[in-house]
């Protein structure tokens, strides 16, 4: 399944650089941020060793809050690049600063055919894409119904989609100043066969998900559809 819808000229983001490895100003954000999370929250993890850890990878995670994307980096052992909202590039500081981190802007609301190549050049470089399916926060109502967009790119690039669960983040603050418990769950790898399609590859992962979530988190992946497999 190629990508090949064609990109605006116009598309600012065509003239800026963006980071296919470690930066100074990457390494120095996550110490600062390591100490300052480990601070409000006690991180556990499951399932880490079940990370490839050499090649593409895309971690497909639900999203209770903005503030997912620090536990699963301080649990996994490889760099993730993450797909972000483009609403927190806007500020030209920002912008530059969210790049050095490996971070690239998607529009919401409509198929972003420039953020999906870049999602393939992460994946081309052997790296590790961060994408939350349902393209916005749940705030622990439960899951919401997935994009097809991880499924697109697995399908295009044969990269392996691990289903992460993420749980606690969506309470944080609410103790303070005691620390919330925060639990990072990783899934089995799922590799795209010939024979899948975005949707049902999509169902696919989303299910294998809410497996990993306590039943209240789980939202319209809660039971499985009469036939599905």
């Amino acid at each position: 399944m190629a990508l090949d819808t064609p990109i605006e000229d116009s598309d600012p983001r065509l003239h800026k650089r963006y980071y296919f490895e470690d930066t100074q100003l990457r390494r120095f954000t996550t110490v600062v941020l390591t100490a300052a999370f480990r601070s409000l929250a006690v991180i556990h993890s499951r399932g880490v060793e079940k990370l490839p850890l050499s090649g593409p990878v895309i971690l497909a995670a639900n999203h209770l809050t903005n503030f997912d994307v620090f536990p699963m980096q301080i649990v996994l052992p490889r760099l993730i690049f993450y797909m972000g909202k483009a609403e927190l590039f806007e500020n030209p500081l920002m912008d530059a600063y969210l790049r050095r981190l490996g971070a690239f802007p998607v529009q919401r609301g409509a198929k972003d055919e420039w953020a999906l190549e870049h999602a393939r050049k992460v994946l081309e470089h052997g790296l590790v894409l961060g994408m939350f399916p349902e393209g916005t926060r749940s705030k622990g109502r439960g899951l919401r119904p997935a994009k097809t967009g991880v499924a697109r790119l697995s399908l295009a690039t044969g990269a392996p989609i691990v289903p992460v669960a993420i749980t606690g983040t969506h309470r944080m603050f609410r103790r303070f100043p005691r620390r919330t418990r925060v639990t990072v769950t990783l899934g089995d790898p799922i590799f795209p066969q010939a024979k899948d399609t975005a949707l049902g590859l999509t169902d696919q992962v989303m299910f294998a998900l809410a497996e990993l979530l306590p039943p209240k988190l789980r939202g319209v992946y809660a039971q499985h559809p009469a036939g599905f497999d």
